[in-house]
């Protein structure tokens, strides 16, 4: 059974296949129940971007486990091999899957937003007991439909804050682009800017009548799922 665990923010630990893996670990932002330093065997760190709320605390948690591997962009990746060694990263493009681990790859995908390393990306963690996208920061963009089709994400973690990223409207488009089979939302109420509503994003997946299943979690709650048998 894999297991999806919310910090805050866009920061998310995500358990399949034996693996532990980290997407954006932000764990000091201010709702997060846990700190960086207690985070312990990590097999991999995944960052979408290279803006200080999703690299965020990359650095430390990578210092305290060191097994762990940091994917991403290739640029940001590189920045990382220049401050921890290169046998420390893996890094890639957006293109097809990176192959990370026996029984895992993970592919890098196009979002619309900024960065200061590299191109922004989302990612999709692929294992046999799960397909999990995480958007990174973005708005809603055409290129889901195809993520829909070549991927076919079991879990679309998706930013619904507004301002910086998709809002509760455009999240919901999203959705309907790419019909996972459960979505969660993140990337709102850290700051009062991120005005998104996690009621209100779920309220209108449902007006579209989707076959996606929205779990609003809140920093600390966990995920569990077992898409073989139907669990989720």
């Amino acid at each position: 059974m894999g297991r999806i665990i919310y910090y805050g923010h866009a920061a998310f630990e995500v358990q399949v296949s034996g693996y532990k893996i980290l997407v954006d670990p932000w764990l000091s932002n201010p709702l997060s129940p846990v700190r960086p330093e207690h985070v312990s065997g990590v097999d991999f760190i995944v960052l979408t971007h290279g803006h200080f709320d999703h690299v965020g605390d990359t650095e430390v948690i990578a210092g305290n486990n060191p097994k762990a591997k940091i994917v991403g962009v290739f640029e940001l990746a590189s920045e990382f091999g220049r401050k921890l060694g290169e046998d420390r990263v893996i890094g890639g493009n957006i293109g097809g899957p990176i192959n990370v681990a026996e029984g895992l790859k993970i592919a890098l995908t196009p979002a619309a937003h900024s960065s200061p390393l590299g191109s922004p990306t989302g990612v999709v963690i692929i294992s046999d007991e799960a397909r999990i996208y995480h958007s990174g920061d973005t708005g809603v963009i055409m290129d889901m439909r195809l993520i829909g089709e070549i991927y076919r994400p079991d879990i679309a973690l998706l930013p619904i804050g507004g301002h910086f990223t998709m809002d509760p409207v455009e999240a919901a488009k999203a959705v309907e682009l790419l019909r996972p089979k459960v979505v969660i939302p993140m990337h709102y109420a850290t700051f009062p800017i991120l005005y998104g509503d996690p009621e209100g994003f779920k309220k209108l997946v449902e007006e579209k009548c989707l076959p996606s299943k929205v779990v609003v979690l809140k920093p600390g709650e966990s995920y569990e799922f077992d898409f073989k048998t139907g669990l989720y």
